[in-house]
């Protein structure tokens, strides 16, 4: 005679264990959505499983502070281990989740464990997107999204003498003024003409473009890169080649939707659909940062974030609805970047405007006000506080322009 948990036994002859609560990840909307469990009366087991080397941290400072040498990665920690303690939270590192049955509720770990589970929050994030163009895959080409990536980032700078950055979106603007602050000549190359061009237009692509100029940073604008030969080399097409020490790849991010897929789960944008309280179209399977193709309860529709604040906030809404609190999406997204010395705070929905009213407010400071048919969907400022919050309020409430 069998004993039930010998029954249970899988191939490998371990037990199955069981979460309440599985969450796969190990940024800030996992954490977000293992201590929204228990803020909101979760009490049940939590299994938080990252592939990470490192408890959850703060990843803005990678392409600033930590990538300048003035932050070290023990100043990075959202919360210190002895938190995950008191607040009964488990959490594996340097583990995978290779296989997610939702029908059966079950997970397998890359250790070999297996998890049965109530509820699972994927936030599992997204990967730097690889430059398709020979020579990018290289290894030493560097990208940057995780601890273990600055740390190397990091340590090539402190070799090099000059870098490229393939990428003039906020991270490659923000770690190139960093690697110029550490006595680097660096070069931006870009296909748009002037940074963030398209997304934030023309008057603020230019402020961005002088502060980069004022590091000592060149942008050679509206420019294809054809190849990446030896990690040095950047090969632009119709222009003059540009070789620096070092390369850094900064053109955008891939969610990391592939463990979705194999559930079933409702994907768009490769990303897992959602509603404004993070569940996915498969019970008891909830998805939440850059993974999720979220429903704003506010703006009405689904959309793409890629934002840290909105990625915290997310797990915190799965973590509270996995938990059975009444909690949903209903602001407007938003994020700060600092470029050097320089803060822009933008709030908006993110998909898109035909029109932007650039004001400038004189030493420095201005307000890009973004609309579409004549309603406000953006703000975006730089040393202008109180536009920035009225503007946010304005946003979500659909504020007619005059």
């Amino acid at each position: 005679m069998t004993t039930s948990d010998e029954q249970q036994a899988d191939l490998t002859g371990r037990v199955p264990e069981h979460a309440d609560l599985l969450v796969v990840g190990g940024g800030p909307a996992a954490l977000a959505a293992a201590t929204g469990y228990r803020d909101h009366g979760g009490e049940g087991t939590v299994v938080l499983v990252s592939d990470d080397d490192t408890l959850p941290y703060f990843r803005p400072p990678l392409s600033k502070d930590y990538l300048r040498g003035d932050t070290e990665e023990a100043d990075l920690l959202i919360e210190p281990g002895s938190a995950y303690e008191d607040a009964d939270i488990e959490a594996r590192l340097n583990v995978m989740v290779t296989a997610l049955d939702a029908g059966e509720r079950t997970a397998v770990l890359s250790d070999g464990a297996r998890l049965t589970y109530e509820n699972c929050v994927l936030a599992t994030g997204a990967a730097p997107k690889p430059l398709p163009v020979p020579g990018a895959d290289d290894p030493r080409v560097a990208y940057l999204r995780t601890l273990d990536s600055a740390r190397r980032l990091r340590e090539a700078a402190e070799r090099a003498r000059s870098a490229v950055v393939v990428g003039s979106g906020f991270i490659g603007c923000e770690a190139a003024a960093s690697l110029a602050r550490r006595g680097l000549d660096v070069t931006v190359v870009s296909t748009e003409k002037l940074p963030q061009q398209a997304r934030l237009g023309p008057d603020v692509g230019e402020r961005i473009a002088g502060w980069l100029a004022d590091e000592g940073v060149t942008l050679v604008g509206g420019a294809e890169v054809e190849a990446i030969e030896d990690a040095q080399l950047v090969r632009i097409s119709g222009g003059e080649p540009v070789r620096r020490d070092l390369v850094l790849v900064a053109a955008g991010i891939d969610p990391q939707s592939t463990l979705a897929a194999a559930t079933e789960a409702e994907i768009e944008n490769d990303r897992v659909v959602v509603d404004e309280h993070m569940r996915s179209s498969v019970a008891g399977l909830f998805a939440a940062g850059d993974v999720a193709y979220a429903r704003n309860g506010l703006a009405g529709r689904h959309l793409v974030v890629e934002h840290w604040g909105d990625a915290d906030t997310m797990g915190g809404i799965a973590g509270a609805t996995a938990a059975g609190a009444d909690a949903s999406w209903a602001q407007a997204p938003g994020f700060w970047s600092v470029v050097g010395d320089h803060t822009v705070k933008y709030a908006a929905w993110g998909d898109g405007f035909d029109d932007v009213e650039f004001v400038d407010h004189g030493n420095g400071a201005f307000t890009a006000w973004y609309s579409a048919d004549g309603v406000l969907v953006g703000v975006l400022t730089h040393e202008a506080d109180d536009d920035y919050e009225r503007g946010s309020k304005l946003v979500e409430e659909g504020a007619s322009v005059c």
